[in-house]
């Protein structure tokens, strides 16, 4: 959420950054800093009654020590009108403050200044490119027919024990999935990130802070009855054990990874992009997630982009890395590069991973301070998160990638996970 102060001192500069998301807040802008100045009237005049209040009961019992009933009798009447007069100010508060809130809510986060402008995935910039393209065989497949030819994954029992997108996983199938998994977070913990375990649900409050909530609430799948969310993503418990909470400079680098099921209604995703492992409700996923200071955050995303390419090419898949344009970024992102691997078998690019620095967006809605040495002032932190990586549609391009006459060939980094180099 954007600071308020920020927004008053900058109108034009944050209008002028949100178009690059094509989001116009000229309207928004206005009204927010008409209703900061109505709130702070509002609280002067509410301060101001209630100083006069704890005034005149002082005045009250002074009178009554020295008998002056008359005198104390007066000023009681005068307390009551300052009573009713302060509760209706209260009131009154209550009520833009919430309007705030509500207006503040609607605004994304302002993408950097290197972000560029765009409307779609094809207007994103690429930034680099790795890895060798397989030359596979006129007679290859893609992989859902894979997965039925091999018994690794069965979408069909997936459909009937739940519904389209919720996968089960067999035999080797299954085994890759934990292969992967355990390749992933231990690669992590290499680079001494924590691993976490968190919950697969969430309260109201953990959703809103990192910024699930309101805007994308058609997407989560809600336990009505409790009032809680099955989690998009790792990010949202993780970062939210910091929230309401003053750390120390020296506590960082603060580094978490964490292995999580994820649930995504995904409304509206039908066709062919959808087939086989492209895009599911129900899917594993690896999320590594950083604290760090204002100063050093574009650093560290630096670092994770790094990390991230250096999992892509350790599973020998050609990749690319897109910098996101205005218009195809999250809403809570101030800056986010994209990582797809190639797909050979269907002959396009699967986005596996995204990387993001949220700047202080979501600390502001966490609550999340620090404290520098010395120095009693806080400090928002800055968030980061990527995904290291999303499984699904890596397993999609290991399994099309490396298709040949004898069978799949697994990556050499997870055969000592698998305790097999092929499926046949």
């Amino acid at each position: 959420m954007l600071d308020i102060k920020f927004i008053k001192e900058n109108k034009d500069f944050v209008i002028e950054r949100l178009q690059i998301k094509n989001f116009q807040s000229e309207e928004i802008v206005k009204k927010i800093v008409e209703l900061d100045e109505e709130r702070k009237k509002v609280q002067t005049n509410l301060n101001d009654t209630l100083s006069k209040s704890n005034k005149i009961s002082k005045e009250i019992g002074f009178f009554f020590k020295n008998g002056k009933i008359k005198e104390a009798n007066d000023k009681k009447k005068e307390t009551s009108f300052l009573k009713e007069r302060s509760k209706n100010l209260n009131q009154e508060l209550v009520k833009i403050e919430k309007e705030l809130n509500f207006l503040l809510v609607q605004l994304p986060n302002l993408p950097h200044i290197s972000v560029p402008a765009g409307k779609k995935p094809e207007d994103n910039i690429k930034i680099k490119e790795g890895g060798n393209f397989p030359n596979l065989q006129e007679n290859s497949i893609p992989h859902w027919e894979i997965a039925k030819k091999y018994n690794l994954i069965d979408f069909e029992l997936g459909n009937k024990l739940t519904g389209a997108g919720f996968p089960v996983y067999t035999g080797k199938g299954a085994k890759m999935q934990r292969a992967l998994i355990s390749f992933f977070i231990d690669e992590a913990e290499k680079l001494n990130y924590k691993e976490i375990m968190p919950p697969l649900m969430v309260n109201e409050n953990s959703a809103f802070a990192t910024g699930q909530l309101p805007d994308k609430d058609g997407q989560m799948y809600k336990v009505t009855e409790d009032n809680l969310y099955l989690i998009p993503t790792a990010e949202v418990p993780v970062t939210n054990i910091y929230r309401n909470c003053i750390l120390n400079s020296e506590d960082f680098p603060i580094k978490n990874v964490a292995y999580t099921p994820c649930f995504r209604r995904e409304a509206g995703s039908y066709g062919k992009n959808v087939r086989g492992l492209n895009r599911l409700h129900q899917f594993d996923k690896v999320e590594i997630v950083q604290i760090s200071n204002a100063e050093k955050s574009y650093d560290v995303l630096n670092e994770m982009v790094d990390y991230v390419e250096s999992l892509i090419k350790k599973l020998e898949l050609p990749y690319r890395i897109l910098k996101l344009c205005g218009g195809d970024m999250g809403f809570t992102s101030a800056l986010t590069f994209d990582f797809e691997v190639f797909s050979a078998s269907q002959e396009k690019w699967l986005e596996v991973s995204s990387v993001s620095n949220f700047e202080n967006y979501q600390a502001n809605r966490l609550k999340l301070r620090y404290k520098e040495k010395n120095n009693k002032k806080t400090k928002l932190a800055h968030t980061l998160n990527g995904s290291a990586l999303a499984l699904p549609r890596i397993l999609a391009a290991i399994l099309e990638n490396n298709q040949n006459e004898n069978g799949i060939k697994i990556p050499k980094v997870l055969q000592k996970y698998t305790n097999f180099e092929l499926i046949f």
